[in-house]
């Protein structure tokens, strides 16, 4: 995928692909936003300064738990994981995803554009 899509629509991405991925393992910020941009072919950005707030956002809501950890190589790094309660959150967020996704395929034909 080499299209970038639009930050208005990516933004509300944010959330379930915070979450998938430290799902997988835990991350620091530059680490998630790399990834997302990797993963996604580079249709999905997110800037450090948009990332931490959603990093933050999640914390709050007990999601996703930061710890700090000694880097050798310079800079202490925060890095994220997943909690249980946001383990929790995934599977009703992704079933959400699908039903908006086929929703809007249903009114205006993306799945073939």
């Amino acid at each position: 995928m080499n299209r970038r899509i639009r930050s208005k629509i990516a933004r509300g991405s944010g959330e379930i692909a915070i979450l998938a991925l430290l799902s997988e393992q835990p991350l620091y910020g530059f680490e998630i936003a790399k990834q997302i941009g990797e993963r996604t072919g580079g249709a999905l950005k997110f800037t450090l300064a948009s990332l931490y707030p959603l990093l933050y956002e999640l914390e709050k809501r007990g999601w996703v738990e930061g710890r700090w950890q000694a880097n050798s190589a310079g800079r202490d790094r925060r890095y994220y994981h997943l909690t249980v309660s946001g383990r929790k959150q995934l599977a009703p967020l992704r079933q959400e995803w699908r039903a908006f996704f086929q929703a809007l395929d249903s009114l205006a034909g993306v799945s073939h554009a």
